[in-house]
């Protein structure tokens, strides 16, 4: 899989996305490192060979950790250099590679992280990286948190948050894939609330969260009173290009995605 992602960055994304984006280039030297790091391993012989392997891993997954905020950020420099264009943001092969790119970086952060889990001390209900008795609820709660304190850090307050939903159900999940999500979700309701109140005396009204356990599934709702997303760019919301935030990517954002990812 690193030979994959590496042919794809080191190719199909430089002819694509031009060379003088450091964020982009910063991603590919990571990748190249990584597996001429895993390429130049020797066999595995014995258990003290293993442990050095997974020690190679825990090393490559560290410094894997921000690749997500970085390529972000390169996102954001090709949408600025290419609205001073005036070109158009409509491209398709971005938005496909970059779909690929982060399958595959799900993929591999999933196979790492699973082999480093299972060679640490277990934690209760666990198996590797996976909870048997995952709680949406705390994940959740713990994804607010950390979004909360960004919103603060930012504009100096932030909108409360209601968890609506059973705090004693649970599943199995990975938690940090569902704290991502969450807390991605959650940092979004709070900057589009805060920029729509922020000049009101009143108080900006709470987000709600909704967790709903289902016969077959578990579904977790997001919903507030921020504005919503103008019905002109409804074809485009799933484009890596769009965005309706006021503000580039923040950088602070690096230290809470470590933690999870």
């Amino acid at each position: 899989m690193f030979a994959h992602v590496g042919t794809q960055i080191t190719g199909q994304l430089l002819s694509i996305w031009c060379l003088n984006i450091p964020p982009v280039l910063q991603v590919r030297d990571w990748y190249v490192e990584s597996f001429k790091e895993l390429r130049t391993f020797p066999r595995i012989r014995d258990a003290g060979d293993e442990v050095k392997f997974t020690d190679l891993l825990r090393h490559i997954y560290r410094r894997h950790a921000n690749v997500v905020p970085v390529m972000a950020k390169g996102v954001a420099e090709l949408k600025r250099e290419l609205s001073e264009r005036a070109v158009l943001t409509e491209m398709p092969e971005i938005h496909q590679f970059l779909d690929g790119f982060y399958l595959s970086r799900i993929g591999i952060r999933i196979l790492i992280g699973q082999h480093i889990a299972l060679h640490e001390p277990s934690k209760p209900n666990h198996i590797g990286l996976i909870c048997t008795k995952c709680s949406p609820w705390q994940v959740a709660q713990d994804a607010i948190n950390d979004a909360r304190s960004i919103c603060m850090r930012e504009y100096g307050a932030a909108p409360d948050v209601s968890i609506y939903g059973d705090p004693n159900f649970t599943f199995a999940y990975v938690p940090s894939h569902l704290h991502h999500m969450v807390f991605e979700l959650v940092k979004n309701s709070l900057r589009a609330v805060q920029d729509r109140f922020e000049d009101d005396d009143d108080e900006p009204p709470p987000i709600r969260l909704v967790v709903a356990e289902g016969g077959e599934d578990v579904t977790i709702k997001v919903s507030d009173e921020g504005g919503g997303i103008p019905r002109s760019g409804l074809a485009r919301i799933w484009t890596y290009l769009y965005s309706t935030a006021k503000s580039q990517v923040q950088m602070e954002e690096l230290q809470v995605r470590s933690r999870v990812m």
